[in-house]
């Protein structure tokens, strides 16, 4: 007996049934309280819904519920004015805010877990936290597709070279480059808020992993914290994380899109390409050499993207042995889970502001979309209007392009004597096809380069985005 009172003025909630003090090497390794504490204004949110459930079901008093939610509203006024007093003994969040409760009220603080287990608390907590950080995301998102539709409104008229492979294939209009990332962006909102459907499901009322032995109106729950129902299993609800697991592959996605532009703009403001100019408040210089300015934002975003996969990577793995019901391994979803979130809300926000004071060097594109033989499609489709079958088409064209090469010529330095020469059927309006405008224009289907079709879809983001 003697022990066992040692072990209960050690402060554990938990301590009734163990004789020997927790190991200090064991607190510090189990601790999740550095990280989890950031979730303390859902637990407390969901801890007020239990309460009121408790009280509608008979199992608190009308005044113990009030004591109770007076209670929470002190300790939420100190953890949001970092006057909190935590102690050692706290494993985590929402131990800390259990025992602070049971300091300022007294025993019935202790009531507030009736019915209740951390394993469907924290997956409450982690739904009600995840619904909130996706809507946030999801309004970033959108943000960085008005800094892009804002740049191709700004450069309608500018055409650059498209590529392949990183070879110069055909001319379009750097804004219908721009509007491709506005899509990818678009599909990510759409992934974005299938993860939030999917979180958006209440888990209180599972208990440990059998149910609960009280009364509770599990509805009556779910509305008071805005959720549209229940879960189902109660197995099932401690112990899942899918909807944690489908954010971060959500979230790799977007990092995905976000270093693929960076990529470019890397690639865009080199010296080599010299397309665009990054704001100076958004590069760095170098320590040794006076000259340079680094597109360190791009590069950092593009470096990031590796992490957020590792965390996808690092849930799944934990989830694939674990048995029912719940584990603590799950602990591990947090760190994850916040990281990915941070770095993905922080990376699309970066962004977007850098957009906006991008600067396009027209000059350049003009230039570079005048070179590299970019017209030698429309050369082709040409000979197809005249009854040439594609292949043979290509074939001829393509010998065009290598006595161009071998003469050092564009093909618009060609006569139509020089374009005879290869097949008959060239005719007078076959040079009238070698201009970019051209080029472009007869891009007009829905989903294709053209102006008007450019300016339509500028339209209908701005209209969308509003």
């Amino acid at each position: 007996m003697g022990k066992k009172k040692l072990v209960a003025k050690a402060g554990k909630l938990w301590a009734g049934r163990f004789t020997e003090r927790t190991h200090k090497l064991v607190e510090t390794f189990t601790s999740s309280l550095a990280f989890d504490r950031r979730l303390f204004a859902h637990d407390i949110e969901g801890s007020i819904a239990h309460a009121k459930t408790l009280g509608k079901a008979g199992v608190l008093t009308g005044r113990e519920v009030s004591a109770i939610l007076r209670g929470l509203a002190a300790v939420r006024t100190e953890l949001e004015k970092g006057r909190f007093p935590f102690v050692p003994q706290d494993e985590d969040i929402h131990m800390a805010i259990e025992r602070r409760l049971t300091e300022l009220i007294g025993p019935v603080g202790g009531k507030l877990h009736t019915g209740r287990s951390r394993n469907d608390q924290v997956a409450l907590d982690l739904r009600l936290y995840l619904r909130q950080e996706l809507g946030r995301l999801l309004e970033g998102v959108t943000q960085l597709q008005r800094s892009l539709v804002g740049q191709a409104r700004a450069h309608q008229d500018v055409a650059m070279p498209g590529y392949t492979h990183l070879q110069r294939a055909q001319p379009v209009l750097l804004a219908h480059h721009l509007l491709a990332y506005v899509e990818m962006l678009e599909r990510d909102k759409g992934r974005l808020r299938d993860a939030l459907a999917r979180a958006n499901v209440m888990p209180l009322g599972s208990g440990a992993l059998a149910g609960s032995n009280y009364p509770v109106d599990r509805a009556y729950t779910a509305k008071l914290l805005g959720f549209p129902r229940v879960t189902e299993n109660s197995l099932d609800a401690v112990s899942d994380r899918d909807f944690a697991i489908e954010a971060l592959a959500a979230l790799a996605l977007v990092m995905m899109h976000l270093s693929r532009l960076s990529e470019e703009l890397v690639l865009w403001s080199s010296q080599e390409f010299r397309f665009v100019d990054l704001p100076d408040a958004f590069c760095t210089g170098s320590s040794m050499m006076p000259q340079k300015k680094n597109p360190d934002v791009p590069e950092l975003v593009r470096g990031k993207t590796g992490r957020v996969y590792g965390h996808l990577l690092a849930l799944l793995t934990t989830m694939k042995g674990l048995p029912l019901s719940y584990n603590r391994d799950l602990q591990e979803d947090k760190e994850a889970l916040f990281d990915a979130l941070d770095t993905v809300a922080a990376s699309v926000e970066v962004l977007a502001a850098l957009l906006k004071g991008l600067t396009v060097n027209r000059k350049i594109l003009a230039g570079s979309v005048n070179s590299g033989y970019l017209l030698a499609t429309e050369l082709a489709d040409y000979l197809v209007t005249k009854g040439l079958p594609f292949r043979q088409a290509h074939a001829v064209t393509g010998r065009v392009v290598r006595a161009c090469l071998d003469r050092n010529r564009d093909l618009r330095d060609l006569t139509l004597a020089d374009l005879r020469s290869f097949s008959d059927r060239f005719g007078k309006d076959a040079l009238a096809v070698l201009t970019v405008t051209g080029a472009i224009e007869r891009k007009a289907q829905v989903g294709g380069t053209a102006h008007k079709r450019v300016a339509a879809r500028i339209k209908q983001w701005e209209q969308s985005l509003r």
